[in-house]
């Protein structure tokens, strides 16, 4: 587990893919239960060790994931989420160049409880919620293209439906990209079967205690160097 940031209040990892961010199955390895671990084992405490929920990431998803330390800072934390007014920055690897260099991306978007999908649509509809989101391209390679994408709703799957709805699934995203076209060129190495092109880049938030305003960078997976080399 790499550690991002660490104080009294507040920890943030950078999530590897494959691992869930809470409620793992039995056996199964969750982001909580490692940051619990670790926590424990630094700070020698004994019984259960606080960690509130915050935000989530989807599971083949990478980058920073926040947990707060105590019920106060996850309180406030929560409050920020529900506002919107943290600032969440993905990147995102597609594997077709959208046709805008930039753009705002606004749809509707709901739960298939058959497919367990997120289907999206351009107009309004019973049961469905919109989803808007603003991206830019940062580099074009042989292999995919690289988006800077800013959520201004926190939707599920919101990423991955809204860029699939516009024929720009994220890289190894099977679950949205099966009717879309092979990537611009194969990968120069195989992309893990547990992670997809879809990496929480930064988090922005106002420390629940000091009230400065606190940005939270993770690193991108080595698995994706190749590809934008």
């Amino acid at each position: 587990m790499h550690t991002l940031f660490e104080d009294n209040h507040l920890i943030a990892i950078n999530k590897p893919a494959g691992v869930a961010s809470q409620g793992a199955a039995a056996g199964q390895p969750s982001a909580i239960d490692d940051t619990k671990a670790y926590l424990k084992q630094k700070y020698n405490k004994p019984g259960d060790v606080f960690l509130g929920v915050v935000h989530r990431l989807d599971k083949p998803v990478t980058g920073v994931l926040l947990y707060a330390r105590t019920s106060k800072a996850a309180a406030r934390l929560s409050a920020q989420f529900a506002d919107k007014s943290t600032i969440k920055i993905y990147h995102a690897l597609v594997t077709n160049a959208p046709v805008h260099a930039e753009a705002t991306l606004t749809h509707y978007l709901k739960k298939n409880e058959q497919t367990k999908r997120v289907d999206a649509r351009d107009t309004p509809a019973a049961g469905f919620q919109n989803a808007v989101l603003h991206y830019r391209i940062l580099q074009l390679t042989k292999h995919a293209t690289l988006l800077e994408v800013v959520l201004e709703t926190g939707r599920l799957h919101q990423i991955r439906a809204q860029l699939s709805a516009i024929g720009c699934p994220i890289l190894n995203d099977l679950d949205y990209s099966p009717r879309f076209a092979k990537p611009q060129a194969p990968s120069p190495k195989p992309f893990p079967n547990n992670a997809i092109g879809l990496h929480a880049h930064s988090l922005t938030i106002l420390h629940p205690i000091s009230k400065e305003q606190l940005t939270i960078t993770a690193p991108k997976p080595k698995a994706w160097q190749a590809i934008l080399s």
